[in-house]
């Protein structure tokens, strides 16, 4: 038999207060008595009350709920964005809705939609597609976040600094001997990959970069890394992959060609994510601050929900953490190892 879900009338009952008060005590808005707040408080325990926070909201005009669109929650860096979010909202008494669009724009419409209809505060957001029409018509606040975000430069916005890492990758290949690496990148419709290839061109001088266009997946790095080994060689082959999930993929590729990694080719990944310490060799990768994002687009959507002014785009930088994936090339050859020199 169900048990009937307890009322706030109950709460009032079992507390010796009327309605008005018990609700007052509960939601810490008005003047009450310190004893009568903790007889409400002590009832509510009892009888396991749960205020309704649909009719709060519809009362206060905030839910306390908002929403993170991300485009592949498989992905662990977008998992870590999450986290990030996640954590910052907790310590701001605000619970969070998370979706993932799978990088598909209709998915991302009818997610957005359904937040609309949740009564969130406000949304995060990772835009998939090109067009600001659903982005406008959500009618909410709104904070990006990623390098989508610099195709809405009207909108408050967060994401990695992508010259600034795409320079610290291309300043350690260079100092470990190689000359202009080869490029793994996302598919041509994806910002993303429109920055990624700009910050490297613009760093070395050159449009002339042998590129491999892939999904942002394991499985897209490996056939893409296929591709770039079929073609002749004159020289140790270096790639440099706009994500770590295809860098892995690459290594995958090598292995089943049966070269080594970093004997036969360097691998330079761009992401962070905790697998790439468990591959053989270790991934070496330019980290992005997947957590940090998370949280400061929260804190952020925050002070745009209250109104505050917004802060124009946030770039936060992104880090070198150095495995064993790129040989150097510029270390004496009886000094050189896996990795490094030593």
């Amino acid at each position: 038999m169900n048990r009937r879900r307890p009322t706030l009338h109950d709460v009032a009952s079992l507390a010796g207060l009327s309605k008005s008060t018990a609700a007052r005590a509960l939601s810490g808005n008005g003047p009450v008595a310190a004893k009568a707040r903790q007889r409400a408080a002590a009832a509510a325990l009892e009888l396991g009350y749960e205020p309704n926070q649909q009719a709060i909201s519809m009362r206060s005009g905030q839910s306390r709920l908002i929403g993170l669109v991300i485009p592949d929650i498989a992905n662990p860096f977008w998992a870590e964005v999450a986290k990030g979010a996640q954590d910052r909202a907790v310590e701001a008494d605000l619970s969070l809705l998370c979706f993932s669009s799978d990088w598909q724009s209709d998915r991302e419409a009818r997610h957005l939609r359904a937040l609309v209809r949740a009564r969130v505060d406000g949304a995060i957001v990772n835009p998939v597609a090109d067009s600001a029409a659903a982005l406008h018509a959500f009618g909410l606040p709104l904070v990006l976040i990623g390098s989508s975000a610099g195709g809405f430069p009207g909108l408050p916005a967060v994401g990695t600094d992508i010259a600034q890492s795409v320079r610290l990758g291309l300043d350690f290949l260079n100092r470990r001997g190689h000359g202009t690496p080869a490029l793994i990148v996302g598919p041509f419709s994806r910002i993303a990959r429109t920055r990624f290839v700009a910050a490297v061109q613009e760093r070395l001088g050159t449009e002339a970069i042998e590129t491999e266009t892939a999904d942002y997946t394991v499985e897209g790095g490996q056939a893409a890394m296929g591709r770039l080994l079929d073609r002749p060689r004159r020289s140790h082959l270096a790639v440099f992959a706009a994500n770590d999930l295809m860098a892995l993929g690459a290594m995958l590729a090598l292995r089943d060609r049966g070269l080594d990694c970093p004997d036969d080719a360097s691998l330079l990944g761009f992401d962070g994510i905790g697998a790439g310490a468990f591959s053989s060799p270790g991934l070496t990768t330019v980290a992005k601050p997947a957590r940090a994002l998370g949280a400061r687009a929260v804190a952020m959507l925050v002070e745009a929900i209250e109104g505050r002014p917004a802060e124009g785009p946030v770039h936060l930088p992104g880090w070198l953490i150095e495995r064993g994936s790129v040989a150097d090339l510029a270390a004496p050859a009886a000094l050189r190892v896996a990795g490094g020199s030593r």
